[in-house]
């Protein structure tokens, strides 16, 4: 995806950027010691920092099947989210989730530690603030801004593709799937797709028995094509004889490591899908 630098689409980026991000962050020195204890701030800290900026990522960040940016993280020294190894980093910033550890980030703040915590993202939305904020943190304003660009631009080309209105099904092992309230489902609506969990009124991450996937009959079917390395329980669901017999549909697999936290590279899987649709619509 080419990252515009210049012309109107980074220019109302930025805009964007300089009226949404808090003034109290430009108060704060610029940080120069950067600790990323969570999957998502690890990849968009690494997207963002300048150089020498950023000192640690999780080890998840290192992990293909839950990061899209695991070469990357290579080169950053790794972290499991600890307290006492963080503190002994002398970091002068970390990035944290809401869902990361509790004890690890209270600690840190009672030892004086400056914390930012960012929820998961659930739209494109969330994604851009997420984007503006971690720039305004780092004092990265105009790379942030690239990066919002970069967004846009690929909303506007999947907004301006076919938009076929085919169903999907989202089916993981054990089951799961996503509904309503999920980034899979803006990712799904982004592709010009139907998503059968929120039709069915589900919202979030939940199990989708086999049942109901065989009756909604979905056009579409999204797996994971993360490997496991070795025969798991949890995938028996994705070789049941009924799932397989589901032959009509296309079973699509899904870079869900890509789909996990959100930046530009989350849209990769929605032109996945807009390719997979328009190919059915062929004769």
């Amino acid at each position: 995806m080419t990252t515009l630098r210049t012309g109107w689409p980074y220019f109302v980026a930025a805009c964007w950027l300089a009226a949404t991000a808090p003034a109290a962050a430009t108060a704060e020195p610029v940080p120069r010691r950067v600790v990323s204890m969570n999957v998502c701030t690890d990849q968009l800290a690494m997207l963002i920092a300048g150089e020498g900026q950023l000192h640690s990522v999780s080890a998840l960040a290192a992990d293909p099947r839950n990061s899209a940016m695991a070469e990357d993280a290579q080169a950053f020294q790794a972290n499991h989210a600890l307290a006492e190894e963080i503190f002994l980093m002398q970091p002068d910033l970390v990035l944290a989730g809401t869902f990361s550890a509790r004890a690890t980030v209270g600690l840190l703040r009672r030892l004086g530690l400056r914390v930012e915590e960012f929820a998961p993202a659930s739209s494109f939305t969330d994604i851009r603030d997420d984007i503006a904020r971690i720039g305004q943190l780092l004092h990265r304003q105009e790379r942030a801004a690239e990066l919002v660009s970069q967004l846009d631009e690929g909303l506007a080309r999947l907004k301006a593709g076919p938009h076929s209105g085919r169903t999907i099904a989202l089916y993981e092992p054990n089951s799961y799937t996503a509904g309503g309230g999920t980034l899979a489902n803006e990712i799904f609506k982004a592709a010009g797709l139907v998503n059968i969990a929120e039709g069915l009124g589900i919202t979030g991450s939940t199990r989708l028995p086999l049942e109901q996937l065989i009756m909604a009959k979905p056009d579409l079917i999204g797996r994971s094509s993360s490997d496991y390395g070795a025969p798991a329980l949890a995938q028996e669901n994705l070789v049941h004889p009924a799932f397989r017999a589901l032959s009509r549909q296309e079973v699509i697999d899904l870079p869900v490591a890509k789909m996990i936290c959100g930046a530009p590279f989350t849209l990769d899987a929605a032109f996945l899908l807009q390719d997979a649709a328009a190919r059915q619509e062929r004769p």
